[in-house]
């Protein structure tokens, strides 16, 4: 089973690098990583998806911990989350049964159509994982020429944790004084 963790950090230079040397020297194989700027100035988020049967997510988020710049590691995989991901999916086109056939399966995934050539259509889809393996498999028979997908964003739900963003905020003031932010 996948475990999906979220590490808040400081938007600064290396930190994406000191995350990836961590999973490399501690042989952890990293299954989706995905990072972006949050609502707060200075600070990014990262979704990092590890297969929990050869990983211990755990240890992956205790080593996390360590790091410098690094905020907060949570453990989301057992909380009520938003799993999604988004693909951008290259399909060729043979004749025009095929287009229609093409722009139908998009109409049903609720996806965007994003480019229409003579020949290809790109189509691009946003949700959960699940969703996208079922578009991709429907696709298929078409001949999918490329595709990428973003991997896993995660967001838990409801607002249970409200005081979390008081402890990040003081975590990065403390961090922009010159302090350790895994230590208070």
């Amino acid at each position: 089973m996948n475990r999906t963790l979220i590490a808040t950090v400081a938007d600064c230079p290396g930190v994406l690098n000191r995350v990836a040397s961590l999973f490399r020297r501690r042989a952890y194989n990293i299954e989706s990583l995905t990072v972006g700027h949050t609502e707060q100035q200075g600070v990014s988020r990262m979704t990092i998806v590890v297969d929990g049967r050869n990983t211990d997510a755990s240890k992956v988020a205790q080593n996390l911990a360590k790091l410098i710049d690094v905020i907060r590691v949570d453990d989301i995989t057992d909380r009520p989350a938003i799993l999604h991901d988004l693909a951008l999916i290259k399909v060729q086109i043979r004749d025009s049964a095929a287009r229609s056939e093409i722009l139908r399966i998009a109409d049903n995934f609720q996806a965007r159509l994003v480019d229409m050539c003579p020949t290809t259509a790109m189509i691009e889809i946003a949700g959960s994982e699940r969703t996208i393996d079922t578009v991709v498999e429907t696709l298929r028979v078409h001949g999918i020429l490329e595709m990428v997908r973003t991997g896993r964003v995660a967001m838990v739900r409801g607002t249970e944790e409200s005081n979390d963003s008081q402890s990040v905020d003081a975590r990065m003031t403390h961090w922009n004084e010159g302090g350790s932010p895994w230590h208070g």
